[in-house]
């Protein structure tokens, strides 16, 4: 038994928050009945699971490497009809959805999966999976603030602090910096940089662990090969308390 959140989410649904919105929205029924309140424990063998109406079923794990542009937001339940993230792929049998959020006013690479163990694991901070971004800031960055920026900064959702940062081009009025990040959380390096007074007026995702942008314009996107989604369970299982022996098994 599993809780129906987690079970829908490897599914490929939605996100594991989005799917908990769906079932206290009513969306979700478990065996002809409507579940609401959580948690709710089911097994995907023996007990029948609707969601919106459509039986859910275990498929195959897919994934995808999208470079996001900007204004699309990274969410599959989007009830006002913006331009999402898996609109940017064709149609498929899997139900994929994005790992992590890159908010809509910042662009660049994004993962789509239906491997809900796999996403979990990339965006917990627990296991600290490093992602890059460059950034475009107004105002020259002072290096006291770059040692600021690495030990760390209060901001609403608590202290926040990035692994590494790089100035990769500096000018009076502008700056272009490299940004690590092991955590990831909203709007973070947004947040951070505003704090000491230096607005973000571009941000890309350029890196997560080997994988790049490399070959891909903004809107295009490609199926990872085996040996990249191999890359990203060693990622994940590296910061894992007992990490287990992953067989990932060609589509």
């Amino acid at each position: 038994m599993e809780r129906l959140q987690k079970i829908m989410a490897e599914a490929g649904v939605a996100s594991r928050r989005e799917c908990e919105d769906m079932i206290r929205e009513g969306l979700v029924k478990v065996n002809g009945t409507t579940v609401r309140k959580l948690p709710v424990f089911v097994d995907l063998g023996s007990d029948v699971i609707t969601v919106s109406g459509r039986k859910l079923k275990a498929s195959a794990k897919v994934y995808y490497l999208l470079n996001k542009p900007k204004n699309v937001i990274c969410t599959n339940y989007d009830p006002v009809g913006r331009t999402r993230a898996i609109d940017l792929l064709p149609k498929m049998k899997e139900r994929v959805y994005p790992v992590g959020r890159l908010d809509a006013d910042s662009q660049g690479l994004l993962l789509l999966t239906n491997d809900g163990e796999l996403a979990n694991k990339l965006t917990h901070p627990r296991y600290g999976v490093t992602k890059k971004y460059v950034a475009e800031v107004a105002g020259a960055v002072k290096g006291e603030d770059i040692e600021k920026l690495k030990k760390g900064i209060y901001i609403d959702q608590g202290k926040a602090s990035a692994e590494g940062i790089k100035i990769l081009r500096r000018g009076a009025k502008h700056c272009l910096l490299e940004i690590s990040l092991r955590e990831g959380r909203n709007r973070q390096i947004r947040r951070m940089l505003a704090r000491l007074g230096y607005p973000v007026k571009r941000l890309t995702r350029v890196r997560m662990g080997r994988l790049t942008l490399r070959g891909l314009g903004p809107g295009k996107f490609r199926a990872l090969t085996h040996g990249e989604v191999e890359h990203l369970w060693k990622l994940a299982d590296r910061g894992a308390s007992h990490g287990k022996k992953r067989v990932v098994k060609d589509s």
